[in-house]
This record gives structure tokens, C-alpha cells and sequence, in this order.
């Protein structure tokens, strides 16, 4: 949905919905481990954020909220189900509360780094509810191999939501 699709819904369906993280930007991670949140991403994660491993091995940046949303959800269903169980444990424990400091900047630790193979050439990707960190060139390389079959899944994916 586009911001014109966005701002022109009634203010009583958007009460409820968190902010969209939209957009690609190319922030660096400096000698300290440390990046500058991208400008337009500061407001939604101004309060704090967690930082957890996420599919296709990047970096998920949530905002505190959002985060406690996702983990109690899989929490509900993490007893009777094994596969809910095992996702919760590597979810969890490999996730980190970060806050900005003034000038925007957070700590990547150095486990999500190894993970997600981050050097300082990386990309913050905005996906709705949530920002992933990428190495640059995996992200060229997923969009790349991703890009044909976006039209074909359209076809699957669109008429679920309506379009």
C-alpha cells in the first residue's frame, strides 16, 4: 500500500496499526560495531528496539512493542507444539534490547553480526512491522534471484489481501 493509499484511510482504521518501516538504506557499521539507524526509522524506534536473528540469515530490527507482540504469540503456542518450541529458543536467545544513543546509533552485537556475516558494507531493508540488516551484496544477490518470481507469487499473495 502506498503512502497516498495510506493517508487517505480513516484515522479510526489507522488508530490501531503500528507505523510502516518502509524503504532500503545503506548505513555503514563502524570499527565499534555500531550503525546509524536510517532517519526515517528513528521515530518507531525511538523508545528502544530489539534486535533478533531472522529468516535468510539477517539481522531483525523490531520495535520494543512489536517484539513483545511476535514473542508472546509464539510463546502461546510454544508448549504443544515442538517446531513453535525450537523457534522460540533460537528467537530468544539470540535476541538484544537496544536503545539509540543521540546521534541514532545502536550496538549490532557481535553474535548477529556472525550470524547475518555483517562487515560495514551493509543494507537496512524496511518490511512493514519490522527492518532487517543484510550484508549488501547477500541482499543484491536475494533480490537478484527474488525478482522473477515476484511477479509470480503476486498472483498468489495478492488476492489474500485484497488487490
Amino acid at each position: 500500500m502506498d503512502d497516498a493509499a495510506v493517508s487517505s484511510m480513516p484515522d479510526e482504521m489507522m488508530a490501531g496499526l503500528p507505523p510502516l518501516l518502509l524503504g532500503t538504506y545503506t548505513p555503514k557499521i563502524d570499527a565499534k560495531g555500531r550503525m546509524a539507524l536510517p532517519a526515517k526509522m528513528r521515530p518507531q524506534f525511538g523508545g528502544g528496539l530489539v534486535m533478533a536473528r531472522g529468516q535468510e540469515h539477517c539481522v531483525y530490527l523490531l520495535p520494543g512493542s512489536e517484539f513483545r507482540r511476535i514473542a508472546m504469540q509464539i510463546q502461546r503456542t510454544s508448549m504443544v507444539n515442538k517446531a513453535a518450541r525450537e523457534y522460540l529458543r533460537v528467537f530468544l536467545s539470540g535476541a538484544s534490547e537496544q536503545s539509540p544513543d543521540k546521534q541514532g546509533r545502536v550496538l549490532v552485537p557481535q553474535m548477529l553480526r556472525d550470524y547475518a556475516d555483517l562487515g560495514s558494507d551493509i543494507v537496512v531493508i524496511g518490511v512493514g512491522t519490522r527492518a532487517e540488516i543484510w550484508n549488501r551484496k547477500a541482499w543484491e544477490e536475494y533480490l537478484a534471484d527474488t525478482e522473477q518470481d515476484y511477479a509470480d507469487i503476486a498472483d498468489d499473495v495478492l488476492p489474500e489481501v485484497g488487490l
